[in-house]
């Protein structure tokens, strides 16, 4: 099935050409992200306060620069708000647990984990692969989301192996695929 829809110049949904499905574009955004994987990561800020993530990327190499995205109705908006440090841990396929725990609302996510508050007051979790630290450059508000922009400080890890994704609603690890060779 086709879906599509059409915007006029102030923005609103339009009809559409015979035997196409009218979808909000929303909902085209949300199908069509299901089918792409993202890397699953924490990211954390002084308070201590926490999320889980799919947001983050790699902005630039020269400054070092990565970002995510938070809900503006996020719990922990405010913190993220207030902090000018975050951490980005990147998880590997042995931390969904984790990554369910800093899903949750409502929850003290840090209750039972082991972790470390640095000078700064930023946590830092511990058994993750790789982790870094960031100082905030840009917030700023993008629809319904707070686009967050930091300058890499400090990285580190604790191992190596397959990296937790998120595909399709459901956690999930990669699985290499033979290397391609020319016939």
């Amino acid at each position: 099935m086709t879906v599509s829809t059409e915007r006029t110049a102030a923005g609103t949904s339009t009809g559409l050409t015979a035997g196409l499905t009218a979808v909000p574009a929303d909902e085209i955004l949300r199908r069509t992200l299901r089918r792409h994987a993202a890397g699953v990561t924490v990211i954390t800020v002084p308070g201590p306060a926490g999320f889980t993530a799919t947001s983050f990327t790699s902005v630039s190499l020269e400054p070092a620069l990565v970002s995510f995205c938070l809900g503006v109705t996020a719990s922990t908006l405010p913190a993220v708000q207030a902090a000018d440090r975050f951490a980005v841990h990147v998880l590997g396929s042995g931390n969904a647990a984790l990554a369910r725990q800093f899903a949750r609302s409502g929850t003290d996510r840090f209750a039972g984990l082991s972790w470390t508050e640095r000078q700064d007051g930023l946590p830092l979790l511990d058994g993750v692969p790789a982790w870094l630290t960031a100082r905030v450059t840009l917030r700023q508000r993008i629809g319904d989301h707070v686009l967050v922009v930091g300058e890499v400080e400090a990285g580190g890890g604790h191992g190596e192996g397959p990296a937790l994704v998120h595909h399709d609603g459901a956690f999930a690890t990669p699985v290499r695929l033979p290397p391609h060779t020319e016939e």
